[in-house]
């Protein structure tokens, strides 16, 4: 992830508004990242990323250069995903409304793609189905490489509820990725016994 250099963070802090701009450039992508990953749609992803950055520029100045910029860009966008997640808590998003990104020259073939791409959405399922501390700290853990402390800072958990919430999280998907496995390979099966007419 790209890091933006301190004199410019100063200068944002300073109220530069080339200085911001250029804080948005470097971390637009990993903030839209994390919010999408959060909320599962495009356009609720890209007003979350938009509300960020109003949440950053408006609170810049008390950021405290002890502790790391991206850790601090990052909790202030799961903490706005987590609040919209309780909102919507009985919304359920359409997966059929994500759009279809075409690998890139090299990938796979067409089958192993669409298995791959079979796969992220199973994923992107099962991520909605935990709750959402636990799917903002299994995202700043496996997506972004948070540490176990920088999770708990962001997130305002101790370090074991941290490893606790990982654990339970990985179990959880575990157990559904594999349910939904056993009940896909349960209906392929299916198909492929009942007789042709």
């Amino acid at each position: 992830m790209n890091t933006i250099e301190p004199v410019i963070l100063d200068q944002v802090q300073k109220g530069n508004q080339q200085a911001f701009t250029q804080l948005v450039e470097t971390y637009q992508r990993p903030v839209y990242n994390l919010c999408y990953r959060m909320l599962g749609d495009a356009n609720e992803a890209e007003d979350a990323s938009q509300e960020t950055f109003l949440r950053v520029y408006k609170n810049v100045k008390r950021y405290d250069h002890r502790r790391p910029f991206t850790t601090w860009l990052l909790s202030i966008a799961a903490h706005y995903c987590i609040d919209q997640l309780r909102k919507r808590r009985m919304v359920i998003v359409s997966m059929e409304d994500l759009p279809y990104v075409d690998p890139p020259d090299g990938s796979p073939g067409p089958e192993a793609s669409y298995h791959l791409m079979e796969d992220q959405k199973r994923m992107e399922s099962l991520l909605k189905s935990l709750n959402p501390h636990d799917r903002a700290a299994v995202i700043m853990y496996y997506w972004y490489d948070f540490s176990y402390e920088e999770i708990a800072n962001s997130l305002t958990l101790t370090v074991s509820a941290v490893k606790s919430r990982l654990h339970r999280a990985r179990l959880t998907l575990a157990q559904c990725w594999q349910k939904q496995a056993a009940n896909n390979y349960a209906a392929e099966r299916k198909t492929h016994e009942s007789p042709a007419f």
